[in-house]
């Protein structure tokens, strides 16, 4: 690879860079950056030798930013903050936050706890941070067995609900527009009182990533009525399952069962080897098995749904955070805090 030598790299070199890294988690794709460039924040990519990283900056009061490189930093063997173009990486990465007056720089990595060294440490002048922005911790399928082995590792009931919205003549289709999507979304949100994106967000997303051939969008319905509709990114050999909504008629007819078999079935066709569910509870397997059972309370409600798949239980390393501002660090940390408990 190129050895930029500026600290900040343009848009074409992260897209020449980022090619020859087919491994790269889909949030530091050029696509991803520009989404977030139209929704609040600003986009910037460094590169060092065979390391490089898409940052996104946000604005906060009285000229502050804050710093955010998701799932990354990248590289072609996918060692991340522990390949030997690290420390020069972050030498521009320093220089480029500080310029831009950012209180610390959150890094999210693209690594598993159960892969890393010594149980995933944060990098020398990074702390563990309490707040993560993607959910930590997933449920990862394996898409490499032939398609009876991945019903096979399935839970008994999530193999019988599938069947059965197939016996039931739910029908599974790809959607070329976001409305139905949409409106499928908005009745979630109301039903489980959690936030969501502008019908705008959802569009320029689907728009940005399935012109690249990295995103499509599943709806499942019965007899011309929508039931469920997913949205399913893809890149390099891996498949994530960001968004998803469903309506309150003719759940007995499983439609959410299907439709994600059916978006897996895609995926595993176009070559994906895995397919990310993104977004568990953050605690461990006997954790999560004691209490799914009573409770309904944030990512504990799609667990119960989620784990019926047969995949693996996974966590990221992180968040870590890079602090260069500490006073304002400190209450930038007591907003997050409140914030989460609803203050």
């Amino acid at each position: 690879m190129q050895d930029y030598s500026m600290p900040s790299s343009t848009l074409q070199e992260w897209k020449d860079f980022i090619n020859c890294c087919p491994q790269a988690h889909v949030l530091q794709s050029p696509a991803w950056g520009e989404l977030k460039s139209q929704f609040g924040w600003e986009n910037t990519w460094v590169i060092q030798g065979e390391l490089g990283a898409q940052v996104l900056f946000q604005k906060i009061p009285f000229g502050y930013q804050i710093a955010y490189l998701p799932r990354g930093p990248v590289s072609k063997d996918g060692r991340g903050v522990y390949h030997p173009d690290w420390l020069g990486l972050l030498e521009k990465l320093d220089q480029i936050c500080r310029e831009r007056k950012a209180v610390l720089l959150k890094i999210e990595p693209d690594i598993w706890k159960e892969d890393s060294p010594d149980d995933c440490p944060p990098p020398t002048g990074f702390k563990n941070s309490f707040h993560n922005i993607q959910p930590p911790r997933t449920i990862l399928v394996s898409l490499q067995e032939a398609e009876e082995d991945i019903l096979a590792r399935m839970k008994s009931k999530t193999r019988y609900n599938i069947r059965l919205a197939e016996k039931k003549d739910i029908i599974v289709r790809q959607l070329e527009e976001v409305e139905a999507f949409y409106s499928l979304l908005e009745n979630t949100s109301d039903r489980a009182e959690f936030g969501i994106h502008s019908l705008a967000y959802y569009r320029k997303a689907f728009g940005l990533f399935s012109q690249a051939g990295e995103c499509k969008l599943f709806l499942a319905e019965y007899q011309g009525t929508p039931l469920a509709s997913i949205m399913v990114f893809v890149r390099g050999g891996r498949s994530w399952y960001f968004y998803g909504a469903s309506s309150n008629l003719h759940r007995e007819l499983m439609p959410t069962y299907l439709v994600q078999w059916e978006a897996m079935r895609w995926a595993k066709y176009i070559g994906c080897q895995s397919y990310d569910f993104w977004g568990v509870p953050d605690q461990d397997l006997d954790t999560l098995e004691e209490n799914f059972s009573r409770r309904g309370d944030g990512l504990w409600g799609v667990y119960r749904f989620k784990r019926g798949f047969g995949g693996e239980l996974k966590r990221a390393c992180g968040p870590w955070d890079r602090v260069y501002l500490p006073g304002l660090y400190f209450l930038y940390s007591i907003r997050v805090w409140l914030k989460s408990r609803g203050g």
